[in-house]
């Protein structure tokens, strides 16, 4: 934000300031016109209060704004709770002054009331904090792709004071509280940049050297018409086990948008490649084995026993 627009920001905040000030100062010789000195004095002294609550404000909202080294500006949401804060200051000063000595009683008789209202919106006060700590963070904005652990993959739409919007790549709308956000890991695949290398598994037969396998799936990628070609995509032996060779075919996508229609190509070009080639994948082979059929043993006949001859 250029310094014009700094000043155009801090004009009548400042104004005003000096314009408060200026009556308190002069409220003697307004008496006679207005009259009713104590009132006056008090509605000045809140103008003043007010005045300077809203010119505090915007002088945080600048600092902000010209914080060096950030890449990205605060979000609006930390600058609003600033100027929420010093307003609701101006008004506790503004009520000590008029209640006089009875304020203090007065706030804390009122701390029951205070602890069942905090009590009651403390939902509502987790989710705000939230949604102040993730822009102040900043690990994502609007238009990002990002992955929220166990909650929703979608882009960013919006980020509000208690809930962020994101739109899936299915077109569902989803509104999360901040603070459910907070707790989660949180995966941008729009930062630092848009663009981010993916990878397949490819699981091949021991009888395909390593080599020649890799020469085929890295002719075929380089094939791949929506995938970035620089840098180029490249293969990896991942695991040697019992069932085969599995292969990590890894290639960049140039945004998140793209990342299933990527992965489509990239298995039907190494598919086309291994299937011209003769090769295929290997699998279960279950064999029934018919054994031969072999004459049961007739079952052991006990032998009637030999009677001896009579003498």
């Amino acid at each position: 934000m250029s310094a014009m627009n700094h000043a155009r920001q801090l004009l009548w905040p400042t104004v005003l300031v000096v314009l408060s000030v200026g009556l308190a100062l002069f409220q003697v010789e307004l008496t006679g016109v207005f009259g009713d000195s104590e009132m006056l004095a008090l509605s000045f002294r809140a103008l003043a209060y007010f005045a300077a609550a809203w010119l505090a404000g915007r002088l945080v909202a600048v600092a902000l704004d010209q914080t060096a080294g950030r890449r990205r500006p605060y979000p609006r949401l930390l600058k609003d709770m600033f100027a929420a804060l010093f307003f609701m200051a101006a008004f506790a000063a503004t009520v000590a002054l008029v209640m006089g000595e009875g304020a203090v009683g007065a706030l804390a008789g009122s701390g029951i009331i205070l602890a069942l209202i905090g009590f009651a919106i403390r939902n509502v006060v987790a989710d705000t904090l939230s949604g102040v700590a993730l822009g102040v963070e900043g690990p994502f904005r609007i238009g990002d792709w990002i992955d929220i652990d166990k909650l929703a993959l979608g882009k960013v739409i919006e980020i509000g004071w208690r809930t962020t919007r994101i739109l899936t790549a299915d077109s569902t709308y989803l509104i999360l509280p901040n603070s459910q956000i907070a707790r989660q890991r949180i995966t941008n695949y729009s930062a630092p940049r848009p663009h981010y290398r993916a990878q397949i598994a490819i699981t091949l037969d021991h009888t395909m050297p390593i080599g020649t396998a890799r020469e085929i799936m890295q002719a075929a990628t380089r094939g791949a018409k929506l995938i970035q070609q620089d840098p180029a995509p490249d293969i990896r032996v991942q695991s040697y086990d019992e069932g085969g060779i599995t292969y990590a075919v890894r290639y960049w996508v140039s945004r998140f948008e793209r990342h299933v229609d990527c992965r489509d190509e990239v298995y039907s070009v190494i598919d086309k490649a291994l299937r011209d080639a003769g090769i295929v994948a290997p699998h279960r082979r279950i064999e029934l084995v018919r054994a031969h059929q072999t004459p049961r043993p007739a079952p052991f006949e006990r032998a009637e026993p030999i009677e001896a001859d009579a003498m």
